[in-house]
């Protein structure tokens, strides 16, 4: 590790929480490691290994750690929104409040967006030569097809940033309250959808299952989380209950074929898992927070969080590349879930996090934190945007969000044919979506600049 890593590591203030940033690291390993390990590639396409052993699936319970991410996001954004309104007391009063909401979008935004649009870049050029060459076939095609889409958790994230400041005052006022007025505006749409047969209605639970989760960590950040051993308790029972007696399947992941997924829309029972995960980690807490103590295990963490969302953008171009040279050597690929398939796991995934981590050594300097953030604090310390930023602040967010879900759909393949995905009932292209992103990242960024910044 660098001397870098080592003074982040001992400019840690004692009132940080450390285990936090442990969370957050070992979310994004878990997706990481899980699709690695569920990709069931062979020269025909690919699969998915819980398709072809169902008997797995129950593994999704431990393996689907996207809540835990987001809970620690809900915890992280309420730290940083309050500095920021602490730092800019009279700012954040009248009419500037809006200049506050357009500075916390931009630095909570830069570590993710950055990195974000220098992978949307480098694919679309690559997408756009391949397919002047002619080429798109195979599993070139599928890796077009299937390298964005990630991505949809990142327009999720993008979506929890630009509400954080209305549902923390939520929050403040009505503590878990609002959290149960999120649950329960997901259980109607459930009940919409599946009783009533409402059209389209399921796609609201993008937004109220996730900000529920996000709403979690807004208890936890006030210590409201007091019986962690009751909440997991509690959303085992429900999440058991609704697979068991519902229309949900046992999955937490999406399955290829499946009429109704837990994840893409979101439902009830991916809420009541996300309610499980919580208060399975809170029980982890103290014994977690005794092993950060270690100056080595600590530096790791800070490590690994520098180049962790480097990383989970360029997983997948990894696998793929792994493959791909696995083909052209001629190597064999045997079917997937037999005892050779498992015995080559290992030198797959270990082929894939080499070079996983020579991409991230090539693009880590893009998720590098802005000069103006604090060495080892929760929030920025950004300067208030001009007044009257917030709207357009707040619109650039809104294209970056549609933008990066319309890529994660659309995929890069058929760039030059015009293909298209629905996005809640609206097609988008890969142009358009790539157009939208890079626009509403600009907006945010003009917005979110102080009056006197360069």
């Amino acid at each position: 590790m660098g001397s870098s890593v080592r003074d982040l590591a001992g400019a840690t203030p004692a009132t940080r929480d450390r285990y936090v940033d442990l969370l957050r690291v070992a979310s994004l390993a878990a997706v990481v490691l899980g699709h690695w390990l569920m990709a069931a590639v062979t020269p025909d396409g690919v699969g998915n290994l819980l398709a072809v052993v169902p008997a797995l699936q129950p593994l999704t319970w431990l393996l689907q750690v996207m809540p835990v991410f987001f809970f620690v996001g809900g915890f992280s954004h309420a730290l940083s929104y309050r500095s920021l309104l602490r730092k800019h007391a009279r700012a954040a009063s009248g009419t500037a409040a809006d200049s506050v909401y357009s500075a916390f979008l931009r630095a909570r935004l830069q570590r993710l967006l950055r990195p974000t649009t220098v992978f949307v870049l480098v694919w679309g050029a690559a997408a756009l030569l391949v397919q002047l060459l002619g080429g798109g076939g195979g599993l070139t095609g599928v890796t077009l097809r299937m390298v964005t889409q990630p991505l949809w958790f990142i327009g999720i994230y993008l979506a929890m940033v630009a509400f954080t400041p209305p549902l923390l005052r939520l929050h403040e006022r009505y503590g878990w309250g609002a959290f149960a007025g999120l649950a329960g505006a997901a259980a109607a749409v459930d009940a919409l959808r599946f009783a009533a047969g409402v059209p389209y209605v399921e796609f609201l639970n993008f937004a109220f299952v996730w900000l529920a989760v996000h709403q979690l960590g807004f208890l936890r950040a006030d210590g409201r989380i007091r019986r962690p051993a009751l909440l997991a308790g509690a959303g085992a029972a429900a999440a058991c209950a609704l697979v068991a007696f519902g229309p949900y399947p046992l999955s937490m992941v999406g399955m290829p074929g499946e009429k109704v997924s837990n994840m893409a829309p979101p439902t009830l029972a991916l809420l009541a898992h996300g309610l499980w995960l919580v208060g399975a980690v809170e029980l982890l807490r103290a014994p977690a927070a005794r092993l950060l103590e270690r100056p080595r295990v600590w530096r790791t963490v800070v490590a690994a969080n520098g180049v962790a969302m480097t990383a989970f953008l360029w997983h997948l171009t990894a696998m793929f590349g792994v493959y791909g040279a696995l083909l052209a050597l001629d190597v064999p690929l045997p079917a997937p879930a037999s005892a050779a398939w498992w015995a080559q796991v290992p030198l797959r995934i270990a082929c894939a996090a080499a070079l996983t981590a020579a991409l991230v050594a090539v693009f880590r300097t893009f998720e590098r934190p802005a000069p103006s953030a604090p060495v080892a604090g929760h929030g920025p310390l950004a300067a208030p945007g001009a007044p009257g930023a917030g709207p357009l602040a707040a619109l650039g967010a809104t294209l970056c969000l549609l933008g990066v879900l319309g890529l994660s759909m659309v995929g890069f393949n058929g760039l030059l044919d015009g293909r298209t995905a629905l996005l809640i009932a609206i097609p988008v292209s890969a142009p358009a979506a790539v157009a939208m992103t890079l626009g509403g990242w600009l907006l945010v960024e003009r917005a979110g600049r102080g009056r006197g910044a360069r």
